[in-house]
């Protein structure tokens, strides 16, 4: 027979405790009547319309799509219809505090750190031999082979190379920078020169630059 576990609140306070998280959370408690307070002070309000709004946005984001999956996920985090009500009213107060008080800082701010958040989509492969890279560099710029045809060859890391050496969207903050600047350099789509770093020869498709929008 299963045996139930009563927990308390003074058992979840030992556990923030000796887990060495208290800190975080007192700092996340007091953020929160910070800017509740401060909301109400400046006379921000939330209107039903916005609620339901962001109680809908929050769903979409966390894949609760049909009402089942929104009560297993409430109940999954012990969470009551007012305890979800009052997430979205926090969330919705946070993000139109943020507006007043930083909303014309933003575009100014977006333009002159727009190369920052500019991204690019690329693929790599890293090998041992320069010759060998550069091999290969004038062989896709020939046509004599594909940048996948390579990836199958030369990717140790069959994860990797199921997806043909797909890096993802990176940044220039997320790439070393002498790499970065061959990147956003490039005229998609483009394999660039090879770049020799402490981890080896680097092959990098770039298959397309995208260029940030302030939203």
């Amino acid at each position: 027979m299963s045996k139930i576990l009563n927990i308390s609140r003074e058992d979840i306070i030992n556990y923030l405790k000796v887990s060495c998280q208290m800190p975080e959370t007192l700092e996340a408690i007091a953020t929160r009547k910070i800017m509740t307070e401060t909301s109400v002070a400046i006379g921000i309000k939330t209107e039903t319309e916005e609620l339901q709004k962001e109680a809908d946005n929050f769903r979409i984001a966390n894949q609760l799509i049909k009402t089942e999956d929104t009560w297993n996920w409430l109940k999954k985090y012990h969470l009551s219809l007012d305890d979800f009500e009052e997430l979205n009213q926090t969330n919705l107060l946070s993000s139109k505090l943020a507006n007043h008080l930083f909303g014309e800082q933003v575009e100014p701010f977006f333009y002159q750190h727009q190369i920052d958040y500019t991204g690019a989509v690329t693929y790599e492969v890293v090998v041992d031999d320069e010759d060998l890279a550069l091999e290969l560099f004038y062989a896709v710029q020939e046509g004599e082979i594909s940048f996948q045809e390579i990836t199958r060859q030369y990717i140790r890391e069959p994860e990797i190379r199921r997806a043909g050496g797909y890096q993802g969207i990176k940044r220039r903050t997320d790439l070393k920078p002498e790499i970065a600047a061959a990147v956003f350099d490039a005229v998609p789509p483009q394999i660039i020169k090879p770049i020799v770093t402490s981890q080896g020869v680097h092959l990098i498709w770039v298959e397309e630059i995208i260029q940030p929008q302030l939203s």
